[in-house]
């Protein structure tokens, strides 16, 4: 393995300290407990998972992996962690090799760069060299502290309560995210954690979940976390799509959903989901399907109440490798369909979500009030997704149906909360670092029946939604 003079001292300088690893770290027990815990949070268990830097494993272990590959430039950590996690697999390597990149039996499911930007010689050539171990659904995960911190961290170190370090980079989020982008990589979101890093008899947790996590005071934090995803080869070759339509006394709305619903795949189903109904809704569907045999149209019942319990239904009786949620008021076109498609199909995003406030509405379209309060709602969640989103609760949905099927059997980290449908959505797509992109539509006024929307109720109810994704998103409580 040959190094630059720079690289040859930061490994001798590694494997000094090596052994004292584990001290320091129980020593800054604190720190490293909360930044095992978000990145446990990024990644599920059951994965391939490669941890580039991976000092003594301890991280690479508390993830779970399914496999798991740790690679470090010391001799000294990569024999410690094999002798510590036999169960896992460790190599002693330098990442900025690409001969050594090659030689790793990839792809993985995630890519770990902890700690590990700040000791690179050029940063955009080894992020490049990544796409060697990635599929298109790879992550890319990068953590490191602050430039910020710096003069902070180095007093910490003379003071005795840092573990010693070399000359490093000291990288702005900006520049890390500008590196990733000239490697081909885009960002899906960013986080800033641990506005103090130590927990002070419990004045340090009380902070950093409550104050560190608001807007512009959290980017004095500590920690920064990257998530980051492949853009080499991430379309899909003419998917098969399933369009669900939740509907409950929607008779007028019907057969309009068929005629105006434009044919813009190879394979399409339609799937009406109905329960409780008073006004014909069933036997219309039944008039509908027997008017189009040349349509693939399914009808289901639901078993529960609620557009939630009619989505998760849908979905799991649909055949398409698209899974898309049209609602049956058609206050989203569904000639708009075709877009939401585009963006999916090309690989653009990997979660559709559409927006109703970007577009004036048809007149009467949204009462005054839900607008502004929607338009609330969605700064708050985008604090919360650290994505852009802009409608909550526009009923069209876009999702692969593998990406649905990993969203469910991770479910059990939300629970059964949402009774809209939309949240268990937009939460599971965050929680499984998706990358989520808008589709604005121009929100039309319905022609049949009457909203089951309550501005209070459901108002209420986005606010509950509001205090749980901070619980589950923020403080992981």
């Amino acid at each position: 393995m040959k190094l630059t003079t720079r690289k040859s001292a930061i490994q001798k300088h590694v494997d000094k300290y090596a052994i004292d690893r584990e001290s320091w770290i129980h020593k800054n027990s604190y720190f490293y407990k909360d930044d095992y815990s978000y990145m446990n949070f990024l990644v599920n268990d059951g994965l391939r998972i490669l941890d580039l830097g991976c000092g003594n494993g301890q991280l690479l272990n508390s993830l779970n992996p399914n496999y798991g590959l740790g690679v470090d430039l010391s001799g000294q950590s990569v024999k410690l962690a094999q002798e510590n996690y036999p169960h896992l697999d460790f190599l002693q390597g330098d990442l900025e090799d690409v001969d050594f990149i090659k030689s790793i039996n990839g792809p993985f499911d995630v890519i770990i760069l902890s700690d590990t930007i700040g000791y690179l010689d050029d940063c955009e050539e080894a992020f490049s060299n990544l796409h060697l171990l990635c599929n298109k659904d790879t992550r890319i995960i990068i953590s490191y502290h602050s430039w910020r911190w710096e003069p902070i961290l180095k007093l910490g170190e003379k003071l005795g309560l840092r573990m010693p370090s070399v000359e490093m980079n000291w990288l702005s989020t900006k520049d890390t995210i500008g590196f990733l982008h000239l490697a081909d990589f885009e960002l899906v979101k960013r986080e800033w954690r641990q506005l103090i890093p130590y927990s002070l008899f419990g004045i340090g947790s009380f902070v950093n979940r409550f104050i560190g996590s608001i807007p512009l005071v959290r980017r004095m934090s500590l920690r920064n976390y990257v998530v980051a995803r492949p853009m080499r080869e991430t379309g899909m070759n003419n998917p098969s799509t399933t369009v669900l339509i939740p509907c409950r006394n929607e008779k007028g709305n019907i057969e309009n959903a068929i005629k105006r619903m434009p044919d813009f795949c190879r394979e399409l189903e339609i799937i009406y989901v109905e329960g409780g109904s008073s006004d014909g809704t069933p036997e219309e569907i039944a008039r509908v399907i027997a008017s189009y045999p040349e349509k693939d149209i399914k009808h289901l019942t639901q078993d529960g109440i609620g557009k939630g319990d009619a989505v998760r239904k849908g979905f799991e009786h649909a055949q398409g490798e698209i899974l898309m949620i049209l609602d049956a008021d058609l206050t989203v076109p569904p000639e708009d369909l075709t877009k939401f498609y585009k963006a999916i199909s090309s690989g653009k995003g990997e979660f559709i979500n559409g927006t109703r406030l970007v577009y004036p509405m048809n007149n009467q379209a949204m009462r005054f009030l839900n607008f502004w309060a929607n338009r609330t709602f969605s700064v708050l969640f985008t604090w919360l997704l650290n994505q852009r989103l802009t409608d909550t609760l526009c009923g069209t949905k876009v999702i692969s149906k593998d990406n649905y099927n990993k969203l469910m059997n991770n479910r059990s980290y939300f629970g059964n909360f949402d009774p809209f449908g939309d949240f268990d959505l937009i939460f599971g797509a965050t929680k499984l670092n998706l990358k989520i992109v808008e589709v604005p539509i121009r929100y039309a006024a319905r022609e049949y029946g009457e909203t089951q929307i309550s501005r209070f109720k459901h108002g209420w109810l986005l606010l509950k939604m509001v205090l749980f994704a901070h619980r589950k998103l923020k403080s992981f409580k």
